[in-house]
């Protein structure tokens, strides 16, 4: 596992914000491969991720593994301003160029020459513009608003979207040109959800930091908080923990947050009980096989994966990690089942699975079903 002060170490000129990333998941520790590899060049990077998943703390850390890591980073919203806007934060204008351009003022290209620029949100950004951008990638060079001299950038591209670029070019509203210049070398961010080995290191990050903040001392977690937190979905991945746990450190009365104080909705805290045992689910399953059922082994998955689905109220990525499978299988089969979101109609229990609970008269036998006897 990587550590922070390892991390800030190895990458001395990062910013205070962007020490909030972290490696210890295996999804991430490819992630970082991925970015170490990437870094040195001066390739066009395009980072792709859900909404809050810390794709410019990403490209700040690729500036600052980089040759260009003495020199400006700056990021622009493509989002956040208007067309015309745009042109002038990117390109600069001279005085003059239009109502309120009182001075001339250069635009991020030349603030960042010799550094990089990171444009979020670039799937966003308006088709004019997108002409405007590529002639800028491919002649390195920019022309403020209001002026005819162009003037010479060296830059490294680093752009962002939550937006898939490929149904966008289909649809024709981005640049199919600028989406290849951009797709040099593609880093694609997993969203929290998928990277459960983060969320606890980045829950304890954001602790101490809010935690020095307000004055406070040594502030932990309880053992019951670290399941809430790692069976909740968050579906505004690390900014929505950031301020989950910035919120909870506001309310909590003492020195260890506890689940209450989170208010998460939609999370099922699973407490830590006995261990399953073996030797009673071997004597459920030994019964089955006396009965010698057809297609008994086809009957046990369904039941359990039925089971596990209900257990978690229908929430397929805690399903997928109580039953340790991919997302992906635990789809398929819940389409073979029909327990997709498209079919929320609950299904009566058949007749198979009801002779299944008769025969096990274990108590581990019965957890393959639940106790209800109508419905699943």
């Amino acid at each position: 596992m990587l550590a922070f002060d390892e991390l800030q170490s190895r990458s001395l000129s990062l910013s205070v914000r962007a020490t909030a990333l972290v490696f210890e998941d295996p999804v991430s520790r490819r992630l970082l491969e991925q970015i170490e590899r990437i870094a040195p060049s001066d390739a066009t990077v395009l980072i792709i991720g859900e909404t809050g998943t810390g794709k410019e703390l990403v490209a700040r850390h690729i500036h600052a593994l980089s040759k260009r890591s003495k020199n400006t980073f700056g990021a622009l919203n493509c989002a956040a301003l208007s067309e015309s806007l745009i042109e002038s934060e990117l390109f600069g204008h001279e005085k003059g160029a239009f109502t309120g351009a009182l001075t001339s003022k250069d635009g991020w290209f030349e603030t960042a020459d010799k550094g990089s620029l990171f444009l979020d949100e670039v799937g966003d950004l308006p088709l004019g513009m997108q002409a405007k951008l590529l002639r800028v990638l491919q002649e390195r060079e920019v022309v403020k608003v209001g002026s005819r001299q162009p003037v010479p950038v060296d830059v490294r591209i680093i752009a962002a979207t939550n937006v898939n670029l490929e149904e966008a070019v289909a649809a024709s509203h981005f640049r199919a040109d600028l989406y290849y210049r951009f797709n040099v070398a593609t880093i694609q961010l997993s969203p929290l959800r998928e990277r459960p080995g983060d969320i606890l290191p980045l829950a304890r990050h954001f602790l101490k930091i809010y935690g020095d903040r307000l004055g406070y001392g040594e502030i932990k977690l309880s053992p019951a908080t670290e399941l809430t937190l790692l069976n909740y979905d968050w579906p505004g991945n690390i900014r929505e923990l950031e301020n989950a746990v910035h919120r909870a450190l506001l309310v909590c009365p003492g020195n260890h947050l506890r689940p209450e104080d989170f208010k998460l909705s939609g999370v099922r805290t699973v407490e830590q009980g006995p261990s399953v045992s073996t030797s009673s689910l071997e004597s459920a399953l030994q019964r089955l096989c006396e009965q010698a059922p057809p297609k008994l082994f086809d009957i046990i998955e369904e039941t359990v994966i039925r089971t596990a689905f209900g257990f978690c109220e229908e929430n397929q990525v805690q399903t997928a990690r109580l039953l340790d499978i991919s997302r992906n299988v635990l789809r398929h089969k819940l389409g073979l089942y029909g327990l997709l979101a498209n079919n929320q109609k609950k299904q009566p229990v058949s007749f198979r699975d009801q002779e299944i609970y008769k025969i096990g008269t274990t108590e581990a036998a019965k957890q393959l079903l639940p106790q209800e006897t109508n419905y699943l």
